[in-house]
């Protein structure tokens, strides 16, 4: 690789870092001070909410929310102690763990969702 295509691959990597962490610090803040929740709780309402009544199983919550499976844990107790989600054991399978939103979450996630929109479009649009 030429010195050139390097440190342009560089620059597009920073601006990229630049871009999600002013973003996710916007996300955090608007809807820490009018909703009480952090985005990654958001999103993971978010997600639980379009799978409509479906309950999802932590490993595919993980994967969806690019978190390691100690931080989405962390993430679904916060859910969990606010009464916004609810975690249940797999029955066929004891080592599996199903999150499903509750309707108190499906109503924050309507008051928060115009919010987390605005940022993205003031952010990305």
């Amino acid at each position: 690789m030429t010195p050139t295509r390097e440190g342009e691959l560089t620059a597009r990597w920073r601006d990229l870092l630049a871009c999600y962490h002013d973003l996710s610090c916007a996300l955090d803040r608007a809807l820490q001070e009018r909703h009480g929740i952090g985005m990654s709780e958001f999103e993971a309402l978010d997600l639980l909410v379009d799978a409509g009544d479906c309950k999802f199983r932590m490993q595919d919550l993980a994967a969806g929310m690019h978190l390691s499976q100690s931080a989405l844990s962390r993430t679904v107790a916060r859910l969990e102690r606010r009464g916004l989600a609810t975690r249940t054991m797999c029955e066929n399978d004891r080592r599996a763990m199903f999150v499903a939103v509750t309707d108190t979450g499906r109503d924050l996630h309507a008051l928060a969702r115009p919010t987390h929109r605005s940022v993205l479009a003031e952010h990305l649009g």
